[in-house]
């Protein structure tokens, strides 16, 4: 991994921050009891933790991206008006300079794009085939009749691997799926940039380009989740023959010229809130454009303010910066190999958006129904204050006969927002895991105490089978003393 990863002089290869600190946020390391009782009230969901209860947040990269002093000071220029702002005008320009897609229309963050998306171009009994689903992206596209394939390859779920391109979509499955159900029912093929669900895993420009040939074929058109364009870039860039000399710029560009329509949320790719869709083919921009105004807002602020639109702006541009764009990726990249030097099972290669724990391995005798993913996240806040977010079972849904969906993979996602942590702080993490690790047959299961029907892994409580907690918190007392 170059660019913010040094040599130093004792052989390690080290992380540097290619930054200085210039605002803080205090920090709260609480005791370990205090923690014990912020779970339990959050019902062992981190999502309804206290950042008053929280030592390191690492929930997720998404709006928790470090502000630069550009975007700060470009907020101080925002333009208030309703309708036909300045600083809509100048993100509209950085959307066109980065994408190259002239028909663009703001919404309030990623997810809103997903919804009107949806209700555009999906029909009860279409298939949409993509390399692998975002939660969201599943419920929306549910909830308007269509059935989502996910057409990844057979390295995506190998958790140790060394395939730099986990995020590629399958081919001959691809092909597949247009034979089985026809073009006339598959209005698009999604992909995503750094398939977060996996890992944060990205795919290849070859691979895309051969989704491209098909596609083209087929008559269908592609539709990119972009808000992790930037590390996808970065890795091909990093990863792939022919990019090493290419500017960020040039293989966003080409990304996005591969695709017929991109949206993002800002909030993972500028380090702002927002988000945007985009393309360069107005009969798409006519089906979605009057969906804006009904759940969003206006055309020129589509539910963000002016503000965070003049952040967005910046934010966007300083993407193609190799200095800002190589820090997430190269502390996970740190945090993974020494993760995987201890022995903790860990998904390899690192990716994008934060280190992924394979939590079935971590806690092998737990049952999938019993969520050890969601259990080790409980556990590691309980031992840590650290909050991390479950990728399994617990994110997945319930079918009709009343069991789970059993997720793919039992994932504890530790994310690394840009420029947000220190080494020490990172060493923190990794020293708690460990323990963690060595101790991890104290460590019990978890069962529904109130889950909803929809996205349950946001607001869903759940239970301690046993006294497990009780038991982690003596050990931890007893190798730790008053330690925090």
């Amino acid at each position: 991994m170059s660019g913010s990863m040094v040599k130093f002089h004792s052989g390690k290869n080290i992380p540097l921050e290619l930054h200085k600190v210039r605002v803080v946020q205090k920090l709260h390391l609480n005791p370990i009891e205090d923690r014990l009782r912020a779970i339990r009230e959050a019902g062992f969901n981190s999502f309804l933790l206290s950042t008053k209860d929280t030592f390191l947040d690492m929930l997720t990269d998404s709006g928790c991206n470090a502000m630069s002093d550009r975007q700060t000071a470009a907020m101080m220029l925002a333009d208030d008006a309703y309708a036909g702002s300045q600083s809509y005008d100048r993100m509209e320009a950085k959307v066109l300079e980065l994408f190259g897609k002239q028909f663009i229309l703001p919404v309030h963050q990623g997810r809103a794009a997903e919804n009107i998306i949806s209700r555009a171009f999906i029909s009860a009994g279409d298939h949409i085939p993509m390399n692998y689903h975002f939660t969201t992206t599943k419920a929306h596209i549910e909830l308007n009749g269509g059935t989502l394939h996910e057409i990844y390859t057979d390295e995506a779920l190998k958790i140790k691997s060394d395939h730099p391109f986990k995020g590629n979509m399958d081919l001959d499955k691809l092909r597949a799926v247009i034979d089985t159900y026809g073009v006339d029912h598959i209005p698009f093929i999604r992909l995503e940039a750094s398939t977060n669900l996996i890992g944060g895993q990205p795919y290849s420009m070859k691979n895309m380009r051969q989704v491209r040939e098909i596609a083209n074929k087929a008559g269908i058109m592609i539709v990119l989740d972009a808000s992790l364009i930037g590390e996808n870039a970065w890795f091909i860039k990093q990863r792939e023959d022919g990019y090493k000399h290419k500017s960020m710029a040039a293989i966003i560009r080409e990304m996005s010229d591969l695709s017929d329509l991109v949206y993002f949320s800002a909030r993972k790719l500028s380090s702002s809130r927002g988000g945007i869709i985009c393309t360069a083919r107005e009969d798409l921009y006519d089906k979605m454009r009057d969906m804006v105004p009904l759940f969003e807002g206006f055309l020129t602020y589509g539910g963000m303010s002016v503000r965070e639109i003049e952040a967005m702006a910046v934010g966007l541009e300083e993407t193609l910066d190799n200095q800002m764009i190589c820090q997430s990726p190269a502390f996970i990249d740190y945090f993974v190999k020494a993760a995987d030097a201890l022995g903790i099972p860990v998904v390899t290669p690192g990716g994008a958006l934060g280190a992924h724990i394979d939590a079935g391995a971590f806690l092998s005798h737990i049952p999938q129904t019993e969520y050890p993913a969601g259990a080790l996240v409980a556990a590691y806040y309980l031992i840590s204050g650290i909050r991390g977010m479950e990728r399994g079972t617990i994110s997945s849904v319930r079918l009709e006969d009343g069991s789970d969906l059993l997720a793919d993979i039992e994932l504890m996602r530790l994310a690394f927002p840009r420029r947000v942590f220190t080494l020490s702080q990172t060493e923190y993490a990794l020293d708690r895991l460990n323990w963690l690790y060595k101790n991890r047959e104290l460590v019990g299961g978890l069962q529904w105490d109130k889950e909803p029907k929809v996205l349950r892994f946001f607001v869903g409580r759940l239970k301690p089978i046993g006294d497990w907690p009780e038991k982690l918190l003596s050990k931890f007392r007893a190798d730790f003393g008053d330690s925090l």
